[in-house]
């Protein structure tokens, strides 16, 4: 592969466990891991509280599967997104997938993906539990995801709504002593003999022991903004002789 965005995904979304208001955005998230090659999402179509999500089908071109639900209290489009995860992965030219829901179901499902060799996204809300978080490679919140809603005047004097990066929300998690020491210890697992470690093997090494590991849940866009904040670690950015482009490396102090 050239790059991370020739990889190839299957999008598979549990409507039944995710709010549908922030699908574009999820889709834009998607799109910096790679390309969604099958778009699909399950549910019991007739009943009412998917209604939501039929707006949003035709203007993301995700296909609908519908799933019966045979038995009270049974979520029975878990069974179908599964059935068709599998046959995906056997007949399937797709590289990854990204498995959009909130429920901790799915977590042996994202564990047999990996082990056949797949990268496992997923996307689901805070209150995920940690078994599904554990199970991906990656986990996003929707939550920082979400964008805030402005006016704004055209040049012919009306007013239309725009959406831009949340960048007012509350941090979805607390810079505490836990995460001070998650980026002590993995410094100390890559730093060379005068303790300095490169940035982006930084961050790889964050997201293998965190997977749900993302500088957005506390509040700052990227890893450097959040290091800076911590006032914990020393920074040098060192010329790469290439275009301006600076190499970053951290330290403790």
């Amino acid at each position: 592969m050239d790059s991370k965005t020739d990889l190839k995904f299957a999008v598979l979304i549990d409507a039944d466990n995710v709010p549908y208001a922030n699908v574009k955005e999820m889709f834009e998230e998607i799109a910096k891991y790679g390309t969604p090659t099958f778009k699909r999402i399950y549910a019991d179509w007739t009943q009412p509280t998917v209604s939501g999500w039929k707006k949003v089908l035709l203007e993301n071109a995700i296909t609908p599967v519908q799933q019966y639900s045979y038995t009270s209290g049974k979520n029975s489009s878990d069974s179908a997104l599964i059935i068709d995860a599998m046959d995906i992965l056997y007949t399937g030219n797709v590289d990854g997938f990204c498995i959009v829901s909130s429920d901790s179901d799915f977590t042996r499902l994202a564990t047999r993906l990996r082990e056949a060799g797949k990268k496992v996204i997923g996307i689901g809300e805070k209150k995920t539990l940690k078994p599904f978080i554990t199970a991906c490679d990656k986990f996003i919140y929707i939550e920082i995801l979400k964008k805030e809603e402005m006016e704004v005047e055209t040049p012919s004097g009306n007013k239309k709504t725009t959406r831009k990066p949340n960048t007012k929300a509350n941090p979805l998690s607390k810079i505490d002593p836990k995460i001070i020491n998650l980026f002590s210890d993995s410094i100390s697992d890559l730093e060379d003999e005068d303790g300095w470690a490169f940035l982006g093997d930084l961050g790889n090494l964050l997201l293998k022991k965190k997977p749900d590991f993302d500088p957005r849940n506390y509040g700052f866009p990227k890893l450097l903004a959040l290091i800076k904040n911590m006032q914990k670690f020393e920074i040098d950015e060192r010329d790469s002789g290439k275009n301006n482009i600076k190499h970053i490396y951290v330290k403790r102090k």
